[in-house]
């Protein structure tokens, strides 16, 4: 799956520095498996980022829910995926987070946030 979304992303220019994987099964104990913010944290470190000027981008409850625990500007849910079933499912758990077709719209709900 990386290989292909590192890919698609570079054929519209987009580069990305680090990919942070969890390897554990879900049911294992993981520093960094989702929801926890812990690879955020960690590429807060290694990049220098600030947090609070940065989105999250996904498709589950525990992406936003990552996000929000590392404290990030804004999270997206994209309706690709399983975020159009989440929607539908389980509106009250949305919070504040936006709610965009696909990663194209949140790359143009982000620029417009900017």
């Amino acid at each position: 799956m990386n290989v292909h979304l590192l890919r698609e992303l570079a054929r519209e220019g987009v580069r990305m520095d680090k990919i942070y994987i969890a390897p554990e099964a879900p049911d294992q104990p993981s520093r960094g498996r989702k929801p926890s913010p812990q690879f955020l944290f960690d590429a807060r470190d290694e990049f220098q980022l600030d947090l609070s000027r940065s989105y999250a981008i996904g498709d589950k409850l525990i992406d936003l829910e990552a996000g929000w625990n590392a404290g990030v500007r804004r999270c997206l849910l994209v309706r690709s995926g399983y975020g159009a079933e989440l929607e539908r499912s389980e509106p009250c758990k949305l919070g504040a987070a936006v709610v965009v077709n696909d990663l194209t719209g949140a790359v143009d709900w982000i620029l417009a946030d900017g």
